[in-house]
Order: C-alpha cells, then structure tokens, then sequence
C-alpha cells in the first residue's frame, strides 16, 4: 500500500499503556529517540502491538511543528531535535525539511513562521509533534 503521509520513521514499540478508550504506545526510533503515540485501545489491540513489535510511526507533515530550540512546560510529548535541510517555498506554505537522528521529518508551516523563525539550511530546529498526531503501522 503507498501512502501520502510522507513522514514515516522506523522503530520498535518499548511500552503500551492501555486505557479505557484509549493507548498510549512509546516508541524507540532507530536514530534512538523515543517517540509517544496516542491510538485508541483498540487499533493496539488489533496491532497486536507489544513490546519489541516493529512499527512505523506516521505523521502528516501539516501535524510536525517547528522551534528553534526545545520547549519545557509544553504538553507536546514527542520533540525531535535535527536540522533543517532543505526549504522549499511556495505562496502562503513552505515545506521543511529536517533530519532526525535515523530519518527525515518534512513539516509544513506557514511562510511567515518560517520567516519569523529565520529557518534556513543548517538551523537546528526541535520537531514537534502531538502524540494523538502520530499513527502506527505494522508490517
């Protein structure tokens, strides 16, 4: 199956903490971050998703945000540190693109952002990203 969503990291589930409605599942990327999803408790369930299963994390890339350094005091879960790589502007949008440790991440933000955060090739940046904005797929 191909997919749009054009950010998929490999990793290896570490920990799945199930809930009544919901799951929480911790990721270890193989770059070595670890990364939160939030699914419901029955998408885990038929995943069969348990501790050393290997999954891709997904993120559209209007869900991966952008700082210039790493935020404290933020209910954000996953902040990925990487640099930015490449930028490719258009009207309103703009499409970075970071590397992460073990992958690449695109995000895209709007042009002013990009502007007020004065983003360009070799910047770090810390990819931010919503644990109820992260799916999980198995082979």
């Amino acid at each position: 199956m191909s997919l749009s969503i054009r950010n998929q990291l490999p990793g290896t589930v570490t920990a799945v903490t199930p809930g009544e409605a919901m799951a929480t599942v911790r990721v270890r990327l193989t770059g070595g971050q670890d990364l939160t999803a939030a699914i419901t408790r029955e998408a885990a369930e038929q995943l069969r998703l348990t501790p050393g299963a290997a999954v891709r994390a997904l993120m559209k890339s209007t869900e991966v945000s952008l700082a210039t350094a790493p935020i404290e005091g933020l209910s954000i879960r996953n902040q990925l540190p990487g640099t930015v790589t490449d930028i490719a502007a258009g009207a309103a949008m703009v499409s970075v693109r970071v590397t992460v440790e073990g992958g690449e991440l695109t995000a895209a933000i709007t042009g002013d952002a990009a502007h007020d955060l004065a983003l360009s090739p070799g910047i770090p940046v810390v990819a931010l990203i919503k644990a109820t904005e992260v799916s999980l797929a198995t082979a």
